[in-house]
C-alpha cells in the first residue's frame, strides 16, 4: 500500500472536500498538522468545505466549535451536513404537523420551521402518535436508549409515517482504541424490527454528494474532477466519494487504523485513489 504526502495531492485539485471527525478533529482537539494545512489551501486558492454526517448541531454551531479551536477559515457556508437535505426534504413533503426526532435540542434546528412542530422522543407521549407526520433519526444523545428506543418501536407499529436518517453513520471514535455506537446503527435496528423501509440521507448516499457539488458551484464552479474527498472511513467518505465520481484520499488518522488499513481495502473492495498518515503536510 503506497501512502502519500497529502500536499502532493491537494496541489492537484481546486476544491477539496473533508469529512470532520478523524479527518480535522478527534476526541482530542485538532489532529496534528491540521492548521497548517488549512493555512497552506487558503494560500493556494484551494476552496476547501466540511462534508459531515454530523446532524448534531446546525451548521452556525458546528463552525462555532471548529473556530474555537482556531481553525478560523471555516465559516458556516463551508460546512454540508447531512442534516441540511434531511431538513430539505421535510420542507418539499411534509407542509405540517409535527416531526418527531431522535437527538439533542441542538439537532431539532435542521427541522423547525413556520409550519411544522418539532417533539423529541423523550417528551412525546405515545397517546400523541395521532399527530406525528415524520420520524427524524438525528443523532445518537439527547434521549434514553432504553425507554425512548421502545416508544420509537411502538411509534412505528402505530403510525404508517416516513422515517428520515440524517445521519448514516455507524459507530464514532471515542478515544484512540474505543468507539461508540452511531444512529445509523440504532436506524438499521429499528428498520429489521418494524420491516418498514427508511430514507436515509448523508454519506455515501449520492444525494449527500449532489448536494455539496450544488452547493460549491457559486463559490468554486469546478468539474467532479476538480474535486477530492477525504475521508477516514471506507464505508461511508471513500466509497461515496468513488460512487459520485470523485478522487478520493483514505486518511488513517480516524476510523481505520493503518495496520488495518490494507485489508480492510482489501477485504471490501473499496479502493480510495490515495492514502496518506493524515493531512498535514509533512
Amino acid at each position: 500500500m503506497d501512502i502519500q504526502l497529502f500536499k502532493s495531492i491537494a496541489d492537484q485539485y481546486k476544491v477539496i472536500f473533508f469529512d470532520a471527525f478523524g479527518v480535522l478533529k478527534n476526541y482530542e482537539g485538532l489532529i496534528d498538522g491540521v492548521q497548517e494545512t488549512m493555512n497552506y489551501l487558503h494560500e493556494q486558492n484551494i476552496g476547501f468545505y466540511v462534508l459531515t454526517n454530523d446532524a448534531s448541531r446546525s451548521p452556525a454551531e458546528l463552525c462555532d466549535s471548529f473556530q474555537q479551536l482556531g481553525l478560523t477559515d471555516i465559516t458556516s457556508n463551508k460546512i454540508i451536513s447531512s442534516g441540511m437535505l434531511a431538513q430539505e426534504y421535510l420542507s418539499r413533503k411534509i407542509k405540517q404537523g409535527t416531526i418527531a426526532y431522535l437527538g439533542t435540542p441542538e439537532s431539532a434546528h435542521y427541522l423547525e420551521n413556520q409550519e411544522l412542530k418539532t417533539i423529541s422522543i423523550k417528551s412525546l407521549e405515545l397517546a400523541q402518535a395521532e399527530e406525528i407526520e415524520a420520524l427524524v433519526f438525528m443523532d445518537d444523545e439527547g434521549f434514553n436508549w432504553d425507554e425512548d428506543l421502545n416508544k420509537v418501536l411502538n411509534l412505528l407499529r402505530r403510525r404508517n409515517i416516513p422515517v428520515i436518517i440524517a445521519n448514516s453513520d455507524y459507530t464514532y471514535p471515542v478515544s484512540k482504541s474505543r468507539v461508540a455506537i452511531a444512529i445509523g446503527a440504532i436506524a438499521d435496528m429499528m428498520e429489521e424490527l418494524t420491516g418498514k423501509q427508511f430514507l436515509r440521507f448523508g454519506k455515501p448516499d449520492a444525494q449527500m454528494f449532489v448536494f455539496a457539488y450544488d452547493h460549491v458551484q457559486p463559490f468554486h464552479p469546478v468539474d467532479k474532477s476538480e474535486i477530492l474527498m477525504v475521508g477516514d472511513t471506507l464505508e461511508t467518505d471513500i466509497i461515496g466519494g468513488n460512487k459520485f465520481g470523485l478522487d478520493t484520499v483514505l486518511v488513517l488518522s480516524g476510523n481505520t487504523a493503518p495496520q488495518l488499513a490494507e485489508q480492510a481495502i482489501f477485504s471490501t473492495g473499496i479502493t480510495p485513489t490515495y492514502v496518506c498518515e493524515s493531512i498535514a503536510l509533512r
